[in-house]
């Protein structure tokens, strides 16, 4: 049985991921048993207020326990509330792309972050991550610093504040059972689809932790579970649409799709609130009008590339468009599997709103950023923005493509391969 097969049946099963996690924590933290720990037999294997060592390790093999191993364990000196103050202060007087946003709703997220509460299973994992993926802790951070301003910025009180703060800061609680190198804090933006079809369930591993194992509100639960999908169905794991959103849902979705366009270097708040809108439909676009005023307080746009560059290289996107269009044509036997029609089907839509995303861009239009008037500088670099989004899009197109294609014969994977590779190809 795999270890996310075993995770999906409960968590009686130890994952061997999140157990990793916790012995290296253990090794610099006070991790003890809250309880004595036994198995489905009710032989006991580990005694109350007995430190977490290699050795449980060895003595949790193989074993199904009558309690999981979660709820047995406590971490004495682990993440508390002071912690995601002082982690959220670093990050408020850090020059960095989120602090124009940060600094200006920085009394209620400080506020904010003494009132999220932390149930002990979830202390033990964010204590876990913060010393064995820090990588993934810090992203928890960042995810709960920005959910909080969002939800300040739109006019929520304190109670909704500190709702989104516990929500960004639990939303990848699921990534604890996914082996670490396909964590998506680790993992580079164009992850191989091994990779992507490991870290697509870690939503629904999150809404099982958190429903079996904890007391939080049923509607932060569902928010977890939502924080991947996109309100034009494009998302993962269920592809829900707009209708079937949680309005908190919808705002860690437009967390995570700010906190990714931020990981390209030199990304500013304008990258993230373009990634927002650059599809219509796919996002809450209210949400995008936050960032774009805290952009305009941090320093100018720079861009990459000349006028005449910028054109040359968004004339070839756009015939990369139209060919994947066409190609999405041609590239179909005439009598497709299942799951070769149900991936056509998908990209297709895709292809669509990306295309529509495009045409209401107008960068297609020769005179979109001027004609070296001044001021041509911010307008090159805000274009660069839309193309940089368009083309991560790209890719996930190509990924999605792919996943929802699943094993296919020799003929329809090559079939696959080949109109995949019109999708990422420069």
């Amino acid at each position: 049985m795999s270890d996310l097969a075993q995770t999906e049946g409960g968590f009686q099963n130890t994952n061997p991921h999140a157990l990793a996690a916790i012995l290296e924590a253990s090794e610099t933290r006070s991790i003890i048993a809250a309880t004595d720990i036994f198995d489905i037999r009710g032989i006991k294997l580990w005694a109350k207020n007995q430190p977490v060592s290699q050795e449980l390790q060895r003595k949790l093999m193989d074993r199904s326990l009558s309690k999981p191993l979660e709820s047995c364990l406590v971490a004495e000196d682990g993440v508390q509330a002071e912690t995601l103050r002082l982690a959220l202060l670093k990050l408020v007087d850090t020059e960095g792309p989120l602090q124009p946003l940060l600094k200006a709703q920085a009394h209620a997220l400080f506020h904010g972050a003494t009132t999220v509460r932390l149930h002990p299973v979830v202390q033990l994992l964010l204590t876990a991550s913060e010393s064995a993926r820090r990588p993934a802790f810090d992203h928890a951070i960042e995810a709960m610093a920005l959910a909080g301003a969002l939800m300040k910025a739109r006019g929520g009180d304190d109670r909704l504040v500190t709702q989104a703060m516990t929500a960004g800061l639990l939303h990848d609680i699921g990534e604890m059972y996914v082996a670490p190198e396909f964590g998506e804090a680790d993992a580079a933006s164009a992850r191989d689809l091994e990779s992507f079809r490991q870290l697509v369930v870690h939503p629904h591993i999150g809404q099982l932790l958190l429903s079996q194992l904890t007391d939080y509100p049923r509607d932060l639960i569902r928010a977890v579970a939502e924080h991947h999908e996109h309100m034009d169905g494009s998302g993962y794991p269920h592809r829900l649409v707009e209708a079937q959103l949680s309005p908190l849902g919808r705002l860690l979705a437009a967390t995570e799709e700010a906190l990714a366009a931020l990981r390209a270097p030199g990304a500013n708040l304008h990258h993230a609130s373009v990634a927002l809108r650059v599809v219509p439909g796919e996002f809450d676009e209210h949400l995008a009008g936050p960032l774009a005023t805290a952009a305009r307080q941090g320093p100018p746009l720079s861009p990459r590339h000349t006028a005449d560059e910028l054109r040359a290289e968004l004339a070839q996107l756009d015939t990369k468009l139209q060919m994947s269009t066409l190609h999405l044509r041609e590239w179909m036997p005439e009598h497709p599997s299942p799951e070769l029609a149900r991936a056509n089907d998908i990209t297709a839509h895709q292809l669509r709103k990306l295309r529509a995303g495009w045409n209401e861009s107008g960068l297609w239009s020769p005179a979109a950023f001027g004609n070296g008037a001044i001021g041509e500088d911010r307008l090159v670099a805000e274009a660069e923005a839309v193309q940089d989004a368009l083309r991560n899009r790209l890719a996930s197109i190509e990924r999605v493509a792919r996943l929802n294609a699943g094993h296919l014969g020799t003929d329809e994977q090559a079939s696959l391969d080949r109109f995949c590779r019109t999708l990422v190809d420069a």
